[in-house]
């Protein structure tokens, strides 16, 4: 049984058909609500910007020093809006917005006590 479930697939959408135009879209391959968010690696010494890359799960820079003044530290920026000078520097995260609890409403109707309005006609 174990071993069946090491070959079984790994169901988790990576968000591929949501394109990075749009800020917030709904993803069509498992219908949740993905926002794009770009992220820039600045060198903390300096400032320059530095290419970034997803590593484990994190915003790091591709260099392990900074290849203006080498300095191994680094500032991760969020970016608003993405221009195209900063598009060769910048990773796109794809991340899943979950709704809180008061951002829903409902609305409830009994059956017995529906309202069924009579329609006006020729009399």
């Amino acid at each position: 049984m174990i071993l069946l479930e090491y070959f079984r697939k790994n169901n988790v959408c990576h968000h591929d058909k949501v394109t990075p135009e749009k800020d917030v879209a709904y993803c069509p391959n498992c219908g949740e609500l993905i926002e794009n968010q770009w992220y820039i690696t600045r060198c903390s010494c300096c400032g320059v910007k530095l290419k970034a890359i997803i590593k484990n799960g994190e915003v790091v820079p591709e260099a392990h020093y900074c290849h203006n003044c080498g300095f191994k530290s680094f500032i991760v920026e969020r970016v608003n809006k993405i221009n195209f000078i900063d598009i060769n520097y910048a990773v796109l995260v794809k991340a899943v917005i979950k709704p809180s609890v008061d951002e829903i409403t409902q609305s409830w109707c009994d059956v017995g006590d529906a309202y069924n309005p009579k329609l006006i006609g020729n009399y």
